[in-house]
């Protein structure tokens, strides 16, 4: 094996210069085992179809399922170095603002890739259907993302050849016109108005996606499959809501600009003047993104949840979702609760392939009163939830999941009643009791058509909550989407002695990825809702800076960052919804008691 040096850790505007080259000779079995990453199709008004459903054949998704261990998870390309990496250090500017460019281009390579998985994955196989579409809402759905995606690949290029100047060797130590970012984008903030239209019709694309999903057969079956393929790592919905999500970003970034320039720095007017250009914008946004947020997360939870009709209402909010153990005559065992603004659902995961929740028991809110309770049966954390004539006795995870749950609980019960009668249509529960002695009795006819979108949706919050015992909330899920990230990252497993460069995107509660940010799906992922995030202590052996370490019960990964700024970012973004204690538990409001087990 030899192996030629590299000076960059996170890939910079120069490609010809971002990876670690390792020439590795093949075993027959390595050879039948190579990895070929298909080229997004360059999308001029017709897409080659064959191109698509060739390179798809070739290459058959990964499961992404949040109970892998990462060794089997990534079985990836032969980029692994046995040994060392050198980290010799660039010529590049250490400048903050460099690095705050930089993960401008780095997420916005990204996110031109899920415009991408609409624009010209999705666009590509409903071409292939003659009828039955609703071409009416795909219509208008390729309407807003086209000019918005033909806008962003503009900009990319102007960024990229911002940073490579930025970068360029000959004049790294010298300042001037191509060392600033804020120019380009007060540039290009003249693309708004394309936002606007975006903003003002996307709801009715959802709205209309839901329509056509539950009433035309043809259509959902498209839409199923569409998600099984790789390329749509996350539910098609979240690829919809991204460009909204990305005007939040812009405006974190120029925020982070403004805050480190001083005011007579050049870069400094340009920037000042995107922020203010941009702010009329965004003003709006957080609003808009919490209702159509909620909407998709009401969609989302419909299909994983079975048993009932009509979750998805116009007045109905979704919460929090996760794990609690319910006392019954057979001890306690756990069950899947979903709080929303006027009721509150109890689950048990069905034993089917499709892996829905079916539901043993509902109780509004309004006639609803919780209160502590004493730990029984060897249960902590336990609480009563009474609602009519029934009490559940239930066990938290720990007393930080125990104080989210009564807090929400509290809260969405005093909402509810003073809210009073509402037209709100309770969940109909057919023909299955309440009672969680009739487990898996009762279910959705159309279970059996479902069963092959299993393994898609073993990734989502809903199931990584069930696996790791945990829950998330609302508010949880919108600190997310502000919270979003990529870039190379060098990462170790706890037992390995080399580092593998990856490209790894942060999104949705997980960490997904690729060999390059050229590849056009991931290879793994990893769920990260569990998982505590912090530096290596002394034990862990890691004598290199810019480390995180990522840990959940036995289950330890490193991730090595090329600067100071680099790190901190991706703690903070892996971290963003935890309080700073000497561990940070993930998505959490207040310290957690709980020990990790080794």
């Amino acid at each position: 094996m030899s192996i030629k040096r590299t000076d960059d850790v996170d890939g910079s505007a120069d490609e010809s210069r971002t990876s670690v080259q390792v020439q590795i000779s093949p075993t027959p079995q390595e050879k039948h085992n190579t990895f070929h990453t298909p080229s997004t199709p360059h999308h001029n008004g017709v897409i080659s179809k064959n191109y698509i459903s060739d390179n798809l054949d070739r290459t058959k998704s990964p499961e992404l399922t949040p109970l892998k261990s990462i060794k089997d998870e990534l079985v990836m390309p032969k980029t692994i170095i046995e040994g060392e990496v050198d980290m010799r250090r660039k010529k590049y500017p250490t400048d903050k603002a460099y690095f705050i460019a930089k993960e401008l281009l780095m997420t916005e390579r990204t996110f031109k890739k899920d415009l991408e998985v609409i624009n010209l994955w999705f666009r590509d196989e409903v071409s292939k259907e003659e009828d039955e579409m609703p071409d009416d809402v795909l219509n208008l759905l390729f309407a807003l993302i086209d000019p918005i995606y033909e806008f962003h690949c503009n900009f990319l290029r102007e960024i990229e050849q911002r940073l490579a100047s930025w970068e360029g060797r000959s004049n790294a130590h010298f300042k001037g016109d191509h060392q600033r970012m804020g120019d380009v984008i007060y540039k290009n903030i003249s693309a708004l108005p394309r936002y606007d239209q975006y903003l003002e019709n996307h709801f009715v694309v959802l709205e209309r996606l839901d329509t056509a999903f539950r009433l035309n057969k043809k259509f959902e079956q498209l839409y199923r499959d569409f998600e099984l393929q790789k390329v749509c790592y996350l539910p098609l919905t979240s690829f919809v809501l991204k460009p909204m999500q990305r005007l939040l970003h812009y405006q974190n970034l120029l925020d982070r600009l403004l805050n480190h320039y001083d005011k007579d720095a050049p870069d400094y007017d340009d920037c000042y003047a995107a922020q203010q250009k941009l702010s009329e914008t965004t003003l709006c946004v957080p609003v808009i993104l919490k209702q159509s947020e909620n909407f998709v997360q009401l969609c989302e939870l419909q299909r994983d949840v079975s048993g009932f009709d009509s979750l998805v209402q116009t007045d109905r909010n979704f919460l929090r979702q996760g794990c609690l153990l319910k006392h019954s005559r057979k001890g306690y065992q756990q069950r899947m609760f979903f709080l929303f603004s006027d009721i509150l659902l109890y689950t048990n995961r069905s034993l089917q392939p499709s892996m829905q929740f079916k539901v043993h028991g509902q109780m509004p809110l309004r006639a609803v009163i919780v209160e502590e309770a004493e730990n029984k049966m060897g249960a902590n954390f336990c609480f009563n939830i009474y609602g009519g004539n029934r009490i559940l006795t239930v066990a938290a995870s720990s007393q930080e999941e125990k104080d989210k749950w009564l807090e929400d609980l509290t809260s969405a019960i005093q909402a509810a009643k003073e809210k009073g009668d509402n037209k709100l249509q309770y969940l109909s529960l057919k023909s299955c009791s309440s009672s969680d002695e009739v487990i898996d009795k009762c279910g959705d006819e159309g279970n059996s058509n479902r069963e092959k979108a299993s393994s898609q949706r073993s990734n989502t919050t809903v199931h990584v909550c069930w696996h790791r015992n945990t829950s998330i909330s609302m508010g949880d899920q919108l600190r997310a989407v502000e919270n979003q990230l990529s870039g190379y990252l060098l990462r170790k497993f706890k037992n390995s002695n080399g580092w593998q460069k990856l490209w790894v995107v942060f999104t949705n509660f997980c960490l997904f990825f690729y060999k390059t940010f050229q590849d056009d799906f991931p290879l793994a992922s990893l769920p990260l809702l569990g998982y505590t995030v912090n530096t290596p202590s002394e034990k862990d052996s890691i004598h290199k800076d810019f480390v995180f370490k990522l840990q959940f019960k036995n289950h330890v990964y490193f991730f090595r960052a090329e600067s100071e700024y680099t790190f901190g970012r991706w703690m903070e973004v892996i971290s963003s919804a935890t309080l700073h204690s000497g561990r940070v538990r993930l998505f959490s409001r207040q310290e957690s008691g709980l020990e990790m087990s080794s």
